[in-house]
């Protein structure tokens, strides 16, 4: 028997004060009571310090690699959690720093498999609908050739590799999930996500735009790690949420869905456009490819159309002003952020 709603549905979010997790928790308050699990190895509290001030939002900090009981937490007794349980289970968890790739290897690994069976446990004991936050990794490499990736394309990923931990650990988590829907008939949805881009991304991580932005604003050179070919697809955050929770509210037949920008666009192209925007008198700079951070195709968006009505709707040129202003009003707090992880 499900349990009561007493007043709106509550739901957590793991990695809730990351990049997209942080959007994802301030978009839920329109209609839900949010819990943001996050352990800031990969994000920032500036991020969430916002919405401390809701009634309908608690922040627990925890790691989301160890066993989670929500009731021990008397913050969330005023959700009433022993009695409503949790109704959504979103798990964003998981590092995604390509500079800090090599030190986070374990803690990727950890969180793509304990995590995600810990998250998953949690939906099992609450009957809870549950979203896994997957990649376009899971379509292997060796992107060039193919068109635009459907969900039903298998891919070929490399479980030795330097990005196994990652790529394969995303393969493993689409498995975990998979394996519960079967065994204990839980509700899961797979989100297949394409490079998301926009406010509340970390500086001077080699997430390129955040660091083109920067240093197109300090005049200095904008750094693509790979040649002028190095291309990616792009989605503006809010249209990135606007997608998980739509996929979170549609029914059991939906179940794996891509969720990104259907373009491919140059870095180079990109960098160019943001030195215009900021009327930088900076350069392109060519450096050697980093292992995270790498060439990933489009995602045919055909079922994300037909399943959830979604299609992002940011336009590129909007969602770099977006994203130019943020890092402007925000200059000196992300670059005394990156001074303080980093010393």
């Amino acid at each position: 028997m499900d349990n009561p709603i007493f007043e709106k549905k509550n739901v957590l979010v793991t990695g809730g004060a990351g990049f997209i997790g942080s959007h994802l928790c301030e978009r839920l308050l329109k209609e839900a009571k949010v819990i943001c699990l996050d352990n800031f190895s990969n994000s920032r509290p500036e991020n969430i310090n916002h919405l401390l001030q809701y009634p309908d939002f608690e922040f627990i900090n925890f790691d989301v690699n160890k066993p989670i009981d929500l009731e021990q937490f008397d913050e969330l007794d005023k959700f009433k959690v022993k009695f409503q349980g949790i109704q959504e289970v979103y798990h964003l968890a998981c590092p995604t720093s390509p500079k800090e790739f090599e030190k986070l290897k374990i803690q990727s690994l950890l969180t793509n498999s304990v995590g995600v069976i810990n998250t998953l446990e949690l939906a099992v004991k609450y009957h809870a609908k549950y979203l896994l936050s997957s990649s376009s990794v899971v379509y292997g490499d060796n992107l060039d050739s193919r068109m635009a990736l459907k969900e039903t394309d298998q891919g070929t990923v490399n479980q030795l590799s330097q990005r196994a931990c990652y790529d394969e650990g995303k393969r493993f988590a689409e498995a975990a999930v998979a394996t519960y829907a079967q065994v204990h008939g839980l509700e899961t949805k797979i989100a297949r996500m394409f490079t998301t881009y926009g406010p509340h991304t970390r500086l001077f991580e080699s997430q390129l735009i955040p660091d083109f932005i920067i240093n197109a604003l300090e005049g200095k050179d904008l750094v693509i790690y790979g040649d002028e070919n190095f291309s990616t697809s792009l989605c503006y955050v809010t249209d990135m949420v606007d997608g998980l929770i739509r996929f979170m509210s549609t029914g059991p037949e939906t179940s794996v869905v891509n969720l990104g920008g259907d373009r491919i666009i140059k870095y180079t192209d990109v960098a160019k456009m943001i030195i215009e925007m900021t009327e930088s008198s900076s350069t392109l700079k060519f450096d050697k490819p980093l292992v995270f951070l790498s060439k990933k195709g489009a995602p045919d968006l055909t079922y994300a159309k037909e399943a959830l009505g979604w299609f992002p709707l940011v336009r590129l040129e909007d969602g770099l002003r977006k994203t130019i202003d943020y890092v402007i009003s925000h200059k000196e707090e992300l670059v005394f952020d990156h001074k303080g992880r980093t010393m």
